[in-house]
Protein backbone atom coordinates (compact mmCIF):
# COMPACT_ATOMS: atom_id res chain seq x y z
CA UNK A 1 0.00 0.00 0.00
CA UNK A 2 1.00 3.60 -0.55
CA UNK A 3 1.28 5.54 2.72
CA UNK A 4 1.55 9.25 3.45
CA UNK A 5 2.82 9.85 6.99
CA UNK A 6 2.52 13.47 7.99
CA UNK A 7 5.02 13.79 10.81
CA UNK A 8 6.92 10.69 9.79
CA UNK A 9 10.18 11.97 11.24
CA UNK A 10 8.67 12.77 14.65
CA UNK A 11 8.88 10.58 17.75
CA UNK A 12 6.21 7.94 17.02
CA UNK A 13 6.33 8.71 13.30
CA UNK A 14 9.96 7.64 13.06
CA UNK A 15 9.12 4.20 14.42
CA UNK A 16 6.02 3.92 12.21
CA UNK A 17 7.97 4.83 9.08
CA UNK A 18 10.46 2.06 9.77
CA UNK A 19 7.77 -0.51 10.58
CA UNK A 20 5.77 0.19 7.43
CA UNK A 21 8.84 0.25 5.21
CA UNK A 22 10.03 -3.06 6.63
CA UNK A 23 6.56 -4.51 5.96
CA UNK A 24 7.07 -3.70 2.30
CA UNK A 25 4.80 -0.68 1.95
CA UNK A 26 5.47 2.33 -0.29
CA UNK A 27 6.09 5.07 2.29
CA UNK A 28 5.98 8.82 1.70
CA UNK A 29 6.79 11.31 4.45
CA UNK A 30 4.92 14.60 4.34
CA UNK A 31 6.94 17.56 5.60
CA UNK A 32 7.14 21.34 5.22
CA UNK A 33 10.62 21.42 3.72
CA UNK A 34 12.75 22.11 6.78
CA UNK A 35 12.59 18.67 8.39
CA UNK A 36 15.84 17.13 9.59
CA UNK A 37 16.03 13.65 8.11
CA UNK A 38 16.98 10.92 10.63
CA UNK A 39 20.28 9.14 10.03
CA UNK A 40 18.65 5.69 10.00
CA UNK A 41 19.21 4.09 6.54
CA UNK A 42 15.47 3.54 6.10
CA UNK A 43 14.99 7.30 5.72
CA UNK A 44 17.20 7.37 2.65
CA UNK A 45 14.98 4.75 1.01
CA UNK A 46 11.49 6.19 1.60
CA UNK A 47 9.99 9.02 -0.46
CA UNK A 48 9.25 12.59 0.57
CA UNK A 49 6.54 15.05 -0.37
CA UNK A 50 6.61 18.71 0.63
CA UNK A 51 3.27 19.85 2.03
CA UNK A 52 1.94 22.05 4.80
CA UNK A 53 -0.95 20.17 6.37
CA UNK A 54 -1.98 23.35 8.19
CA UNK A 55 -2.84 24.83 4.77
CA UNK A 56 -6.07 23.35 3.37
CA UNK A 57 -5.49 24.70 -0.13
CA UNK A 58 -2.06 23.10 -0.24
CA UNK A 59 -3.46 19.76 0.91
CA UNK A 60 -6.21 19.94 -1.72
CA UNK A 61 -3.56 20.59 -4.37
CA UNK A 62 -1.60 17.55 -3.18
CA UNK A 63 -4.77 15.45 -3.33
CA UNK A 64 -5.31 16.54 -6.92
CA UNK A 65 -1.81 15.27 -7.79
CA UNK A 66 -1.41 12.15 -5.65
CA UNK A 67 -3.45 9.24 -4.37
CA UNK A 68 -2.53 7.51 -1.11
CA UNK A 69 -4.12 4.35 0.22
CA UNK A 70 -3.50 5.32 3.85
CA UNK A 71 -2.72 8.70 5.41
CA UNK A 72 -1.52 9.08 9.00
CA UNK A 73 -1.68 12.55 10.53
CA UNK A 74 0.49 13.18 13.60
CA UNK A 75 0.51 17.01 13.88
CA UNK A 76 -3.22 17.31 14.59
CA UNK A 77 -4.16 18.82 11.22
CA UNK A 78 -6.72 16.08 10.70
CA UNK A 79 -9.59 18.32 9.56
CA UNK A 80 -7.55 19.67 6.64
CA UNK A 81 -6.30 16.20 5.79
CA UNK A 82 -9.83 14.82 5.90
CA UNK A 83 -11.29 17.63 3.81
CA UNK A 84 -8.63 17.18 1.14
CA UNK A 85 -8.44 13.38 0.96
CA UNK A 86 -11.78 12.00 2.14
CA UNK A 87 -12.59 10.91 -1.42
CA UNK A 88 -9.02 10.25 -2.57
CA UNK A 89 -7.75 7.86 0.11
CA UNK A 90 -8.98 4.57 1.52
CA UNK A 91 -8.09 5.12 5.17
CA UNK A 92 -7.18 8.21 7.19
CA UNK A 93 -5.78 7.81 10.71
CA UNK A 94 -5.35 10.59 13.27
CA UNK A 95 -3.11 10.79 16.31
CA UNK A 96 -5.03 12.12 19.30
CA UNK A 97 -4.44 11.86 23.04
CA UNK A 98 -6.16 10.18 25.97
CA UNK A 99 -6.40 13.71 27.41
CA UNK A 100 -9.04 14.40 24.76
CA UNK A 101 -11.54 12.35 26.77
CA UNK A 102 -11.37 14.86 29.63
CA UNK A 103 -10.75 14.11 33.28
CA UNK A 104 -11.37 10.36 33.73
CA UNK A 105 -14.28 9.28 35.89
CA UNK A 106 -13.37 5.60 35.74
CA UNK A 107 -10.16 3.61 35.34
CA UNK A 108 -9.17 1.88 33.21
CA UNK A 109 -10.64 4.56 30.96
CA UNK A 110 -12.42 3.45 27.77
CA UNK A 111 -12.50 5.34 24.48
CA UNK A 112 -15.38 7.49 25.62
CA UNK A 113 -15.76 11.20 26.37
CA UNK A 114 -15.56 11.70 30.14
CA UNK A 115 -16.23 15.43 30.22
CA UNK A 116 -14.79 18.74 29.03
CA UNK A 117 -11.10 18.66 28.18
CA UNK A 118 -9.16 21.59 29.73
CA UNK A 119 -6.97 21.94 26.63
CA UNK A 120 -8.50 23.88 23.73
CA UNK A 121 -6.37 22.17 21.09
CA UNK A 122 -7.75 18.77 22.10
CA UNK A 123 -11.33 20.02 22.40
CA UNK A 124 -11.06 21.29 18.83
CA UNK A 125 -9.77 17.92 17.68
CA UNK A 126 -12.64 16.20 19.50
CA UNK A 127 -15.09 18.30 17.50
CA UNK A 128 -13.27 17.40 14.30
CA UNK A 129 -13.48 13.69 15.13
CA UNK A 130 -17.23 13.94 15.69
CA UNK A 131 -17.74 15.60 12.30
CA UNK A 132 -15.43 13.17 10.51
CA UNK A 133 -17.03 10.07 11.99
CA UNK A 134 -20.44 11.31 10.87
CA UNK A 135 -19.20 12.08 7.34
CA UNK A 136 -17.20 8.89 6.94
CA UNK A 137 -20.36 6.90 6.28
CA UNK A 138 -20.64 8.62 2.90
CA UNK A 139 -17.00 9.00 1.84
CA UNK A 140 -14.44 6.76 0.20
CA UNK A 141 -12.06 7.02 3.14
CA UNK A 142 -12.73 5.38 6.46
CA UNK A 143 -11.50 7.08 9.61
CA UNK A 144 -9.63 5.82 12.68
CA UNK A 145 -7.80 7.45 15.57
CA UNK A 146 -5.16 6.32 18.04
CA UNK A 147 -5.10 7.94 21.46
CA UNK A 148 -1.67 7.72 23.11
CA UNK A 149 -1.10 8.18 26.83
CA UNK A 150 2.25 9.62 27.95
CA UNK A 151 4.74 8.84 25.16
CA UNK A 152 8.12 7.56 26.27
CA UNK A 153 10.94 5.45 24.90
CA UNK A 154 13.93 6.40 22.71
CA UNK A 155 13.77 9.63 20.75
CA UNK A 156 12.36 12.10 23.24
CA UNK A 157 13.02 13.25 26.78
CA UNK A 158 10.60 11.36 29.07
CA UNK A 159 8.00 13.07 31.21
CA UNK A 160 9.86 14.41 34.23
CA UNK A 161 8.78 14.43 37.88
CA UNK A 162 7.33 17.96 37.55
CA UNK A 163 5.10 17.07 34.60
CA UNK A 164 7.33 18.54 31.87
CA UNK A 165 10.21 17.27 29.76
CA UNK A 166 13.04 19.26 31.29
CA UNK A 167 16.52 17.79 31.05
CA UNK A 168 17.64 19.58 34.23
CA UNK A 169 14.83 17.96 36.22
CA UNK A 170 16.05 14.59 34.98
CA UNK A 171 19.58 15.50 36.06
CA UNK A 172 18.24 16.35 39.51
CA UNK A 173 16.54 12.94 39.62
CA UNK A 174 19.82 11.29 38.64
CA UNK A 175 21.50 13.12 41.55
CA UNK A 176 18.83 11.86 43.96
CA UNK A 177 17.39 15.27 44.79
CA UNK A 178 14.06 15.53 46.61
CA UNK A 179 10.85 15.39 44.56
CA UNK A 180 7.61 17.06 45.64
CA UNK A 181 4.26 15.40 44.95
CA UNK A 182 0.70 16.48 45.84
CA UNK A 183 -0.96 15.03 48.92
CA UNK A 184 -4.03 12.85 48.73
CA UNK A 185 -5.12 10.12 46.33
CA UNK A 186 -2.52 9.72 43.62
CA UNK A 187 -3.12 10.02 39.91
CA UNK A 188 -1.86 7.27 37.65
CA UNK A 189 0.65 7.79 34.82
CA UNK A 190 1.09 5.52 31.80
CA UNK A 191 4.40 5.90 29.97
CA UNK A 192 4.07 3.96 26.72
CA UNK A 193 6.96 3.26 24.38
CA UNK A 194 6.88 5.06 21.04
CA UNK A 195 7.59 1.73 19.33
CA UNK A 196 4.42 0.18 20.75
CA UNK A 197 2.31 3.17 19.75
CA UNK A 198 3.76 3.01 16.24
CA UNK A 199 2.87 -0.67 16.09
CA UNK A 200 -0.73 0.18 17.04
CA UNK A 201 -0.90 2.66 14.15
CA UNK A 202 0.52 -0.01 11.83
CA UNK A 203 -2.01 -2.59 13.00
CA UNK A 204 -4.87 -0.16 12.34
CA UNK A 205 -3.45 0.80 8.95
CA UNK A 206 -3.12 -2.84 7.88
CA UNK A 207 -6.69 -3.76 8.86
CA UNK A 208 -9.03 -1.18 7.32
CA UNK A 209 -12.13 -3.25 8.06
CA UNK A 210 -11.46 -3.73 11.77
CA UNK A 211 -10.32 -0.12 12.20
CA UNK A 212 -13.23 1.46 10.30
CA UNK A 213 -14.76 4.19 12.47
CA UNK A 214 -12.83 3.12 15.56
CA UNK A 215 -10.93 5.11 18.15
CA UNK A 216 -8.23 3.05 19.87
CA UNK A 217 -6.46 3.72 23.14
CA UNK A 218 -2.75 3.08 23.21
CA UNK A 219 -0.97 2.12 26.41
CA UNK A 220 0.80 -0.64 28.25
CA UNK A 221 -2.09 -2.19 30.15
CA UNK A 222 -0.70 -1.09 33.53
CA UNK A 223 -0.10 2.39 34.86
CA UNK A 224 2.03 3.70 37.71
CA UNK A 225 1.03 5.88 40.63
CA UNK A 226 2.92 9.15 40.98
CA UNK A 227 4.99 7.61 43.78
CA UNK A 228 5.75 4.54 41.66
CA UNK A 229 6.76 6.84 38.83
CA UNK A 230 9.36 8.58 40.99
CA UNK A 231 10.53 5.28 42.48
CA UNK A 232 11.01 3.88 38.96
CA UNK A 233 13.38 6.72 38.11
CA UNK A 234 15.23 6.01 41.36
CA UNK A 235 15.73 2.37 40.34
CA UNK A 236 16.79 3.35 36.82
CA UNK A 237 19.44 5.73 38.18
CA UNK A 238 20.40 3.53 41.13
CA UNK A 239 19.80 6.29 43.69
CA UNK A 240 17.40 7.14 46.50
CA UNK A 241 14.95 9.90 45.53
CA UNK A 242 13.21 11.26 48.63
CA UNK A 243 9.60 12.38 48.20
CA UNK A 244 7.83 15.14 50.14
CA UNK A 245 4.05 15.39 49.83
CA UNK A 246 2.56 18.89 49.86
CA UNK A 247 -1.02 20.28 49.75
CA UNK A 248 -2.59 20.49 46.31
CA UNK A 249 -2.76 24.28 46.24
CA UNK A 250 0.92 24.50 47.10
CA UNK A 251 1.77 21.96 44.41
CA UNK A 252 -0.31 23.69 41.71
CA UNK A 253 0.73 27.24 42.52
CA UNK A 254 4.31 26.89 43.73
CA UNK A 255 5.84 23.52 42.82
CA UNK A 256 4.53 22.83 39.31
CA UNK A 257 2.47 25.82 38.08
CA UNK A 258 0.73 25.54 34.73
CA UNK A 259 -2.02 23.05 33.96
CA UNK A 260 0.08 21.42 31.25
CA UNK A 261 2.41 20.30 34.05
CA UNK A 262 0.33 19.54 37.13
CA UNK A 263 -2.45 17.85 35.13
CA UNK A 264 -0.17 14.81 34.83
CA UNK A 265 -0.42 14.41 38.62
CA UNK A 266 -4.14 15.18 38.81
CA UNK A 267 -5.97 13.31 36.03
CA UNK A 268 -5.60 9.53 35.80
CA UNK A 269 -3.86 8.16 32.75
CA UNK A 270 -4.89 4.51 32.68
CA UNK A 271 -6.27 3.84 29.20
CA UNK A 272 -8.28 0.69 28.63
CA UNK A 273 -6.58 -1.07 25.70
CA UNK A 274 -9.12 -3.91 25.42
CA UNK A 275 -10.50 -2.71 22.07
CA UNK A 276 -7.06 -2.48 20.46
CA UNK A 277 -6.17 -5.94 21.75
CA UNK A 278 -9.46 -7.50 20.64
CA UNK A 279 -9.92 -5.91 17.21
CA UNK A 280 -6.31 -5.47 16.13
CA UNK A 281 -4.28 -7.94 18.19
CA UNK A 282 -2.32 -5.14 19.87
CA UNK A 283 0.21 -6.51 22.35
CA UNK A 284 2.63 -3.89 23.73
CA UNK A 285 6.21 -5.10 23.85
CA UNK A 286 7.37 -2.81 26.68
CA UNK A 287 6.06 -2.15 30.17
CA UNK A 288 5.77 1.41 31.45
CA UNK A 289 8.94 0.93 33.47
CA UNK A 290 10.82 -0.40 30.44
CA UNK A 291 9.63 2.52 28.31
CA UNK A 292 10.96 4.93 30.94
CA UNK A 293 14.29 3.12 31.09
CA UNK A 294 14.59 3.18 27.30
CA UNK A 295 13.94 6.91 27.31
CA UNK A 296 16.62 7.54 29.94
CA UNK A 297 19.08 5.31 28.06
CA UNK A 298 18.43 7.38 24.93
CA UNK A 299 19.08 10.59 26.86
CA UNK A 300 22.42 9.21 27.99
CA UNK A 301 23.31 8.15 24.44
CA UNK A 302 22.54 11.69 23.28
CA UNK A 303 24.70 13.15 26.09
CA UNK A 304 21.64 14.84 27.62
CA UNK A 305 22.39 13.22 30.98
Amino acid sequence: MKFLIIGGTGHVGTFLTKILYEQGHDVYIGHRGSTKIPEDPVFSKVSYVTCDSWDLAEMEALSAREHFDVIVDFPGTIWNVWQAFRNNADHIISCGSVWMFGCPKVIPTPERYQGPCPFDIYEERNRAYTKILAESRTTRAVFSAVMPPNISGPGKTPLDTLGGRDEEVHRANMRGEKVYLPEGPEATICPCDAYDLAMLFALAANDRVAADGQIFNGGTGRSLTATEYVDTFARIHGVEIPIEYVPWEVYKNEISPGIGYWWHFYAHMTPDITKAKTLLGYRPRYTSEEAMARGIAWMKEQKLL
